[in-house]
């Protein structure tokens, strides 16, 4: 087709529907779409929805509806508006019923054909909208079975080549993955897995996003050296849980060969692991996490609670020494690691000694971020049919009561660390010098950031984005880090004994 078609991807949620956001923007790529990043600009805006709880359901809402507004305003050439992601496939015909104003609603099924479904939309065709399935009945419930048929299932962010149409391939070579970034960040990620065998009793997602299948150690390779080829630097390994990794390929401790030789890609020089559970942290991951060169020592552990009853309703394991533990250990190996958690407040049944509990781990367990969330009915869900609701007034008391807690005792991890020394990624610089980035100990988006001042060698010596800065830190901004840096040093010159020093960190 000779006109020019354009296409804008409107990301929400997590780093996974980031992944999936650039598999659908290679799509289209090769099927010769043209990226743009405003949607005003765009003959069609895909909103890639988040379906995990209702503030994030709303969000999507509200992209979905602002994008809509753009139709027929004259103030752009938006012709239609398409919701893909995790709410279209959790609602599908529903949410197409209930929001009008976007013109098709896609699940997972529909991405290998994103380009021929965008077209009949834009053309005036109709999709008709899925209904909605649970996912995890379409793999094996054996994990060992899984590998066999997964080619037949839609798992997105976990396309190849290989499924895009002969003759069209991305433009940056053959081994180049399904996948066209969307921005120039020195930082990407990279799925490892997709969906979760986990049966929380407060959780959809394995619903809508299926039972847990990994990726083969070559393609997570093969994206790793793409991308340093694209000038990033560090990845980020995703998926819903990190700790399964190799679990249906017949090696549960995969994931530990795998971080070696991710880190030995020519170009990145920093690996960093995110969503792990507490319950399957093995002795040898916690060593390759805080041992191996270029593998940042940084722990997204997810907790939710440490009251032992909620856990278990819950239907999740430990305790509040038991975590306790298993931060010591890991704070034995590497004294400076990151660690960051998620906690439910408001659990249906919760007392005040279950809160009182949680804040005692909270209060010893010297986390460096914090999220809290309240409590709310997912659909779908076994907690949505528990006894012992608590009333959504004091939810939000509980809320407002921990997250004050958490804030002071994150401020406090962060003043622990003045007088430290980090090696910073920098992300951005201001005109004035000014640089900001993350240390080892800090994840994109989440964890705060590193500001190092115009001064002491900052701007002078030409700090750039994409380059790492040796700092000392000197101060905080909440949980941000205030720092001054020495002379910059590029990746590529760095010797190999800094580096290791700065992943021990």
């Amino acid at each position: 087709m000779s006109e020019r078609r354009t296409v804008a991807l409107v990301t929400l949620g997590c780093a996974r529907n980031e992944v999936d956001s650039e598999e659908l923007a290679g799509r289209l790529a090769a099927d010769g779409w043209d990226l743009v990043t405003d949607a005003a600009q765009a003959d069609v805006a895909v909103v890639n929805t988040c379906g995990f709880v209702e503030t994030a359901k709303k969000d999507s809402v509200d992209a979905l509806l602002e994008a809509s507004d753009l139709k027929g305003s004259g103030e752009g050439r938006t012709r239609a508006v398409v919701a893909v992601g995790c709410m279209a496939e959790r609602y599908g015909k529903e949410l197409a019923e209930a929001l009008p104003e976007a013109d098709g609603v896609l699940g997972f099924d529909d991405y290998a054909d994103i380009s021929d479904r965008l077209q009949t939309i834009l053309s005036g065709g109709r999709h008709t909208p899925h209904v909605p399935r649970d996912r995890r009945k379409l793999l094996p419930v054996s994990p060992a079975e899984r590998q066999a048929g997964a080619g037949a299932v839609a798992v997105p962010g976990h396309g190849a080549p290989a499924d895009l149409p002969e003759g069209l391939a991305p433009a940056s070579g053959p081994r180049a993955p399904l996948r066209r970034r969307l921005d120039s960040s020195p930082v990407a990620s990279v799925k490892l897995a997709s969906g979760c065998d986990r049966r929380c009793s407060f959780c959809a997602i394995p619903s809508f996003r299926g039972s847990f299948i990994s990726r083969r150690p070559a393609d997570v390779l093969s994206e790793a050296r793409w991308l340093a080829g694209q000038g990033v630097k560090e990845i980020m390994l995703v998926s819903e849980n990190n700790t399964s990794y190799g679990k249906d390929l017949g090696d549960i401790r995969l994931l530990e060969a795998l971080l070696p030789e991710l880190a030995a890609v020519d170009g990145l020089e920093r690996i960093r692991v995110s969503y792990l559970q507490p319950a399957e942290m093995r002795p040898g991951l916690i060593d390759v996490l805080t041992g191996t060169e270029k593998v940042a020592p940084y722990f997204d552990l997810s907790f939710q609670h440490s009251a032992p009853g909620v856990l278990r309703a819950m239907r999740r394991f430990g305790d509040t020494d038991r975590f306790l533990e298993l931060l010591d250990t890991i704070r034995a190996r590497a004294p400076q690691a990151g660690v960051r958690s998620n906690f439910i407040v408001g659990f249906p049944g919760e007392s005040e000694a279950d809160l009182a509990e949680l804040e005692r781990f909270l209060g010893g367990a010297r986390l460096d971020a914090i999220g809290i969330f309240g409590y709310s009915d997912e659909d779908g869900t076994e907690a949505a049919g528990f006894d012992g609701k608590i009333a959504p007034e004091a939810v939000a008391e509980r809320v407002e009561r921990v997250t004050r807690l958490a804030e002071e005792l994150t401020a406090q991890r962060a003043e622990e660390r003045i007088g430290e020394r980090a090696r910073v990624l920098v992300e951005a610089v201001e005109p004035d010098g000014t640089a900001f980035g993350r240390g080892a100990h800090q994840a994109p988006e989440t964890d705060g950031q590193i500001m190092i001042g115009a001064g002491a060698g900052a701007g002078g010596a030409g700090l750039r984005v994409g380059a790492f800065a040796e700092v000392e830190i000197t101060g905080t901004e909440g949980v941000d880090l205030v720092a001054v840096a020495s002379a910059p040093r590029e990746p590529e010159q760095e010797p190999a004994s800094a580096t290791a020093a700065g992943a021990a960190r």
